[in-house]
């Protein structure tokens, strides 16, 4: 996989780096600092292997290796129910990871997965946050529940978010940014959750909810 960007390069966990490009000598003092080879390329070449803005720099490192549900090791945890967008992706990481949230369940299909555009928006909280990749969002939620955790679902025509108690143990479930949470997917859930709305568009996009609610359940 190939990311980009002057801040991925600190965040990132050097012994996923294969290889880097750069074509600004300004990182070169950086790089010799942190022991990194690198080849030194013109800024065409960057502009070939990556569409973003690059910052000078590409890097080619390992796929990701995710996460199974036996690797949960938080109380509270986010699912996302077939996101699409990376940037919202992005965005959902680096909240949990300032929130303390070390676990995001995500669906194996039909869903937005770690790329270069993920890592980037994350801006290297994807090395602090595991990203746990399950065939079957349902059977995830059922596990859950056995192993104590209490199911939460966000949707426009739950209860408001700031009128319930919340447990220790809880999952956070953030429906797809068009279609909201899958019918199947909210049976399952032991409560269902809104934000209020007081303007005249009625919904956030999802990293922007799911930021207000995550810090909304913390908060309790």
């Amino acid at each position: 996989m190939l990311v980009y960007g002057r801040n991925v390069i600190k965040e990132i966990d050097k012994k996923k780096i294969k290889k880097i490009y750069i074509s600004s000598k300004e990182l070169i003092p950086y790089l010799k600092s942190e022991n990194l080879k690198y080849d030194f390329v013109p800024k065409n070449k960057l502009d070939s292997l990556v569409k973003g803005n690059h910052q000078g720099i590409v890097i080619e490192i390992h796929d990701y290796n995710y996460y199974t549900l036996d690797d949960v090791d938080s109380d509270f945890i986010v699912m996302l129910d077939h996101l699409e967008d990376p940037h919202n992706f992005g965005a959902i990481i680096r909240t949990c990871e300032c929130a303390g949230i070390k676990n995001i369940i995500i669906p194996k299909n039909r869903t937005v997965t770690v790329n270069d555009t993920v890592v980037k928006v994350s801006v290297g909280a994807i090395e602090h946050v595991k990203i746990i990749m399950v065939s079957n969002l349902v059977n995830a939620i059922n596990k859950l529940k056995d192993m104590g955790y209490f199911i939460y679902g966000a949707d426009m025509e739950g209860e408001n978010y700031r009128t319930l108690t919340y447990p220790d143990k809880k999952v956070l479930i953030i429906g797809n940014e068009g279609s909201g949470i899958s019918r199947l997917v909210l049976e399952n859930c032991d409560e269902v959750l809104s934000i209020p709305m007081k303007g005249n568009i009625n919904s956030l996009n999802a990293s922007t909810s799911a930021g207000i609610l995550i810090y909304g359940l913390l908060d309790e």
